[in-house]
């Protein structure tokens, strides 16, 4: 872990990242996505929720695949999907104090919403304020990860020097162009014996090219990035 000690940028994706995937946040969000799409579309459940995760597989996101081919407004599908009871999420201050620790600055990078980051902050327990940055889907345009384009956009609009930072992230493929762009990539993946909402597609395998670390718990992680940097 020797590598950490160059890094002054530390970019956190949000859902399934600064929590585990086993809290089960997103499956709140999952079972809104497809009222919506039945909704829209006057599908049933099944139909829509099929439809639902083949746009998420095919553009990045169900909102974009919506946008893509219903012309919604991603405004009104961020406001319907993110309607949740953050309470569910346990406080979490020793993340808090981790994420403090870190030296330089802390960014979220996520395909939800900034008011969406923000609530799943305060129910963590971590004051937003540590974080100098959030890039959302607003922010990309509403195109989603792994989109080379936002990313780009990411680095310009937060001023990031890819060869002094690193990422965390749940989704394997996420981390491809931070990787592309001289960063440290951290895959975070599922703790064994939890229940979660996870697709086939998004477990990938171990040992890709563009992921230099993996760690089933965050906390532990950075504890150990922290002695080695400190």
């Amino acid at each position: 872990m020797e590598s950490f000690k160059n890094i002054d940028t530390w970019v956190f994706d949000l859902d399934n990242t600064l929590y585990p995937r086993h809290c089960d946040l997103f499956s709140q969000i999952d079972k809104l996505m497809t009222d919506y799409v039945s909704r829209l579309t006057g599908f049933d459940r099944v139909e829509a929720r099929k439809l639902q995760k083949d746009l998420y597989r095919d553009y990045g996101t169900t909102m974009r695949g919506l946008m893509e081919t219903r012309e919604i407004d991603p405004h009104d599908f961020l406001d319907y999907v993110h309607d949740i009871d953050y309470s569910e999420l346990p406080p979490n201050p020793g993340l808090a104090e981790l994420l403090v620790a870190l030296p330089g600055r802390r960014i979220v990078y996520t395909n939800g919403s900034v008011k969406h980051a923000k609530n799943t902050l305060a129910a963590l327990g971590i004051n937003e304020e540590i974080f100098e940055g959030f890039f959302d889907i607003v922010s990309s345009g509403f195109e989603p990860k792994p989109g080379m384009a936002p990313f780009r956009s990411f680095l310009k609009d937060l001023m990031v020097d890819g060869t002094r930072a690193a990422m965390f992230e749940d989704i394997a493929r996420n981390l491809e162009p931070a990787k592309q762009h001289g960063m440290l990539t951290v895959l975070i993946t599922p703790q064994e014996g939890g229940n979660y909402t996870m697709e086939e597609w998004e477990k990938e395998a171990s040992g890709q090219k563009h992921v230099d670390y993996e760690t089933n718990n965050l906390e532990k992680f950075l504890k150990e990035v922290l002695k080695v940097i400190a």
